[in-house]
């Protein structure tokens, strides 16, 4: 037997409602002539709380209102409204439903909008089949005031996904769906794999009840966001990522103006301490986004900090195994217009090589930056190890009295030409070594103290070999 994977269309694979996209283009073509009154407000609750039945009765009036006007205007119209829904469909779904389609199952729009408004966006998109709503049609292209078949909603749904499957010779038990509406628990039901996407509060209620999965494809797979409020995790923690939260430090942080409000970039620091994450986050929460950080799989593999990488949006790195998976997965956050957080020297630089005044670094960012063409933020960090040392477990949380001071300066992004990713790698180190103290330009003979608090609490390596030692390995 086949299988499928059907995809509901509002607040699952769009951000949005589509409706109001839809509206607009009749009116602005002509199609439609008047307004509905409170029709922006039912768009507004429809995309904060979700589908509701207020909006199911008047798009089930909808065929009644529909009557006379004639079909092809209205799949004119919704031609143009198609790359503007393209446009909303959330930024992971692609690779939901390329999974998919990599498994051999036949990927389906399922949805209560109108067949003739939304197929143009379901052909852009390559959906397979088009379950929706049918107007009928009379003679001369006009719609006649009804339907063809169910109204394709809740129970309605479900009855249509079943007559389609049967139809194509698809197997629900194995099947697929997607949707955020407690009104598709029918459909949910119905298939194997049910799927809640960006699920309101009764079917986020069901979904704990009935164990079924829970997910949001405006974020990379695991990463966790706050019922109701839909922020990530990340995001809410980052509202209370300010200096005063870290009283054993001082912080002065310039230059945030220069990391992007709403488009992807590269942040690229230098490496010092275990504590550089947090002097990146307190200069990104400035700008009130979520970052995802590129970390060593040890994290990952952590039983209590692993879980809360991955779901605070980290992306796990193998060093050393030459897989290309993690710059995979960062290509992914960027093409979705995510940020995201990588150190070019790969892990802290040990002994004399932690003073060297030629900073160091690997191919990842470069090649990150040639694949995507976002733009590379350097970020310069100075005074973290004297916060958290590499051969200190834990942070020294005790020092309030006279706190060391940690700067950190976001500069303009690197020109880059995407072609040597020794020559891009450079510069970027250079552009992070410009934004550093005076001091850290000029090579001086480090004390016994300061290397011993340079290595890690179990070193066993051979100090002699650090200035060798490629950047990034251990």
């Amino acid at each position: 037997m086949n299988h499928a994977a059907f995809f509901d269309l509002d607040r699952t694979l769009l951000s949005g409602a589509s409706a109001h996209v839809v509206s607009r283009v009749l009116r602005e073509t002509g199609v439609v002539t008047r307004n509905i009154p409170g029709e922006s407000l039912l768009y507004q609750v429809f995309e904060t709380f979700g589908e509701n039945l207020p909006s199911m009765v008047l798009g089930r009036q909808a065929v009644v209102a529909m009557r006379g006007h004639l079909q092809s205007h209205v799949r004119n119209a919704a031609e143009l409204a198609a790359p503007d829904l393209v446009n909303m469909v959330q930024p992971y779904a692609r690779k939901v439903m390329d999974e998919h389609r990599a498994q051999g199952r036949r990927v389906v729009l399922a949805t209560t909008t109108p067949r003739d408004l939304i197929e143009p966006f379901a052909n852009l998109m390559g959906f397979d089949a088009v379950i929706a709503t049918t107007y009928g049609v009379d003679d001369n292209g006009a719609y006649t005031g009804e339907l063809v078949g169910p109204y394709v909603w809740s129970r309605g749904k479900k009855d249509a996904v079943k007559a389609w499957s049967r139809e194509n010779g698809i197997d629900l038990d194995g099947s697929y769906a997607y949707s955020d509406s407690v009104f598709d628990e029918p459909l949910l039901a119905a298939v194997g794999n049910p799927y809640c996407v960006n699920p309101d509060w009764r079917l986020r209620l069901m979904a704990a009840a009935r164990r079924w999965p829970v997910m949001h494809l405006d974020v990379p797979a695991g990463v966790a966001k706050i019922p109701v409020v839909g922020l990530e995790a990340q995001q809410a923690l980052m509202k209370f990522a300010r200096p005063e939260v870290f009283p054993y430090a001082r912080f002065t942080i310039t230059g945030t103006e220069n990391i992007p409000r709403n488009s992807a970039a590269i942040l690229c620091g230098n490496h010092r301490s275990y504590f550089d994450i947090a002097a990146v986050s307190l200069a990104v929460a400035k700008t009130g986004r979520a970052v995802r950080f590129l970390g060593k799989k040890e994290v990952f593999d952590a039983p209590a900090i692993g879980p809360m990488a991955t779901a605070l949006g980290g992306i796990r790195v193998e060093r050393g195994t030459g897989s290309d998976e993690p710059l995979r997965a960062a290509t992914e956050s960027l093409e979705a217009g995510d940020l995201v957080a990588i150190m070019p020297q790969g892990t802290i630089p040990r002994g004399r090589a932690f003073f060297e005044p030629v900073l160091k670094g690997r191919w990842g960012a470069a090649r990150l930056a040639a694949q995507t063409q976002a733009p590379v933020i350097p970020i310069g960090i100075w005074g973290t190890e004297k916060v958290w040392p590499r051969n200190a477990k834990l942070p020294n949380i005790t020092n309030v009295t006279s706190p060391p001071e940690i700067i950190i300066t976001v500069g303009a992004p690197v020109t880059l030409r995407y072609t040597d990713p020794d020559a891009d790698t450079r510069a970027i180190m250079d552009a992070i070594s410009a934004l550093l103290p005076p001091e850290a330009r000029e090579y001086r003979e480090p004390t016994e103290d300061e290397l011993r608090r340079s290595y890690p609490s179990n070193y066993t390596g051979d100090p002699n070999s650090e200035d060798e030692r490629r950047p990034g390995t251990d």
